[in-house]
């Protein structure tokens, strides 16, 4: 058991990173990777809302959608689930976390429409991942992203200081960036 979760943490951070191998969740992963403390921030509350969503959605999928078999709702109900936590954190960090909430902007509530996060509940039950499973398999799926975007910050940070040819300034060379991380994480794929 320990070992398939493991080898379940492996696969969903690294090896099928929800980003750079999967391309989910790209919005927030572009918009918000300019400050490394704000993408930090957005990964952490992906991290929150992807562990949570993949919990909550589990439970409700296992023990009110199949007892009443009406698994086709079932894509309602992830993004219903995902929006109500994603207002909670957008309350949370205003009421707590101010400067976070500033930074982050529009990018919070765009939490709610980031194809990753209901992409980890379909996933989750498209794998018959048990609600264990794919809490751990949603954790791992919200730390990669977290990786790779404070990853994409880092870099986007350092790159502020270089001569960049004028056509290639802005997203060009961002996407240029993101192709190489992808490029750079498909040597992971190695590991299973």
């Amino acid at each position: 058991m320990i070992k398939d979760l493991l080898i379940i943490m492996i696969a969903s951070s690294l090896v099928n990173n929800v980003v750079l191998s999967q391309f989910l969740g790209l919005c927030p992963f572009l918009g918000v990777s300019r400050k490394t403390e704000t993408a930090a921030g957005m990964g952490a509350a992906v991290i929150f809302v992807i562990t949570l969503a993949s919990a909550v959605a589990g439970a409700i999928y296992y023990y009110v959608l199949i007892p009443l078999d009406a698994t086709y709702l079932q894509t309602i109900v992830f993004i219903l689930v995902i929006a109500a936590l994603v207002q909670l954190v957008e309350m949370f960090l205003k009421k707590f976390m101010r400067g976070l909430y500033q930074a982050l902007g529009v990018y919070l509530p765009l939490i709610t429409t980031n194809c990753a996060v209901l992409g980890v509940a379909l996933v989750n039950v498209q794998k018959n991942y048990g609600v264990l499973t794919g809490v751990v398999n949603g954790l791992a799926t919200a730390v990669g992203f977290a990786v790779a975007i404070i990853i994409l910050a880092g870099i986007r940070e350092k790159m502020e200081f270089n001569d960049i040819p004028e056509s290639f300034k802005g997203m060009p060379i961002v996407l240029i960036t993101a192709g190489l991380m992808a490029i750079a994480f498909s040597g992971f794929s190695g590991l299973l």
